[in-house]
């Protein structure tokens, strides 16, 4: 879309500022103190709009992204602000406030889940960015006008979030969410071991043989994430083994936390000779929601809608994933929608014309 549409009715761009006991003292030292945009239809402020109250859609963004950098001005395509304006105003979109909630840290991300690693981003959106977000606007405060969606991390939140707090959301989509660990991050790993070894300690801050072999045979690190991690932090422009790196760090501080292990976490191969640690990957798969799915299908009964889709030739294969998904939703009776679509995992914002009007529509 080279010439944006006109003559549409414009909504606003709010920021709430929220001050955080749930991620107060995080393992990451990350902000408890957070600003956050918030989009308001046009009809929110109209002074004759037949709308006095509205339902609400978490928008969770993607690892490295975060909740200001949704609303950001786009070149050759829509903002998100302005396909919400097109969308409400050509009536495709039931009129909503839409929530762009910051859950970025300093490994890049996280899963919006509760890690001893990385800190409780699960409790602080169900326990008080949602009541927060109902205390300060005209929301219909309730699960049944409440959903959330999001691309890629955010996809794979939204879908933990309807297997595990179905209390608090009515509706969950996911756009190419993580799914099929197998596929989607085991490929990846040979290349991050290559990358940490660059990072190896010196030789006078090495372990000796027996305590580095006993360590990393556990999926303990010997000094070399920790290395990486101290350089990332200076690092004004990674590079993409950099990011690659710190992506699977961040995966394995959210499915295997250890208090007891180096940075909080363990990894499920040896860094030094790569050999695969099936102990440690067992809790990588629990969290998969292939299997979380089978576990939980009865919470997703509860949702009044559910939204899923991939594209066809993702990098990532999540498609695999996304089918598996849908395969087990079927199999034990859970009501879905599920599409895929000729594209990848990236530039795919376009596929929320197709799932903002789906899950707005079961929010009223």
């Amino acid at each position: 879309m080279l010439r944006k549409a006109t003559n549409i009715k414009k909504g606003s761009i709010i920021f709430l500022e929220h001050e955080s006991s749930v991620l107060k003292n995080n393992p990451l030292g990350d902000p408890d103190v957070r600003s956050f945009p918030v989009y308001l239809p046009w009809q929110y402020n109209a002074a004759r709009s037949k709308y006095k109250k509205f339902p609400v859609l978490f928008d969770l963004a993607g690892f490295t992204g975060s909740g200001p950098g949704r609303i950001s001005w786009k070149n050759f395509e829509e903002s998100l602000p302005e396909r919400l304006d097109r969308l409400i105003s050509r009536n495709k979109l039931t009129p909503c406030i839409v929530v762009f909630p910051d859950c970025f840290t300093s490994l890049g991300g996280n899963q919006y889940v509760n890690s001893k690693a990385i800190g409780r981003y699960a409790d602080y959106l169900i326990q008080e960015i949602i009541p927060f977000v109902d205390d300060q606007l005209r929301t219909f405060a309730s699960r049944e006008h409440r959903g959330c969606l999001g691309k890629s991390s955010g996809g794979y939140g939204a879908l933990v979030h309807g297997m595990k707090y179905p209390e608090h959301w009515g509706a969950i989509g996911s756009h190419a969410g993580d799914a099929y660990f197998e596929f989607v991050y085991k490929t990846e790993w040979p290349k991050v071991l290559t990358h940490l070894q660059h990072f190896q300690p010196s030789k006078n801050e090495r372990p000796s043989a027996y305590a580095k072999s006993h360590l990393l045979s556990q999926g303990y690190d010997d000094g070399r994430i920790a290395n990486f991690l101290e350089t990332i932090k200076d690092r004004s422009s990674p590079s993409s083994d950099d990011v690659m790196t710190l992506m699977m760090l961040a995966m394995a501080a959210s499915y295997d936390p250890d208090l007891k292990a180096p940075n909080n976490f363990r990894v499920p191969y040896n860094l030094e000779t790569g050999d695969f640690i099936s102990v440690r990957w067992s809790k990588w798969l629990a969290h998969d929601p292939i299997n979380l799915a089978a576990k939980h299908h009865s919470n997703l009964k509860k949702m009044k809608a559910i939204y899923i889709d991939c594209g066809y030739r993702d990098q990532f294969h999540i498609h695999f994933g996304a089918r598996q998904l849908s395969k087990v939703l079927t199999s034990k009776k859970v009501p879905h929608l599920y599409e895929e679509f000729n594209g990848t995992h990236s530039g795919i914002d376009h596929r929320l014309d197709v799932s903002l009007p789906y899950l707005s529509k079961h929010l009223l």
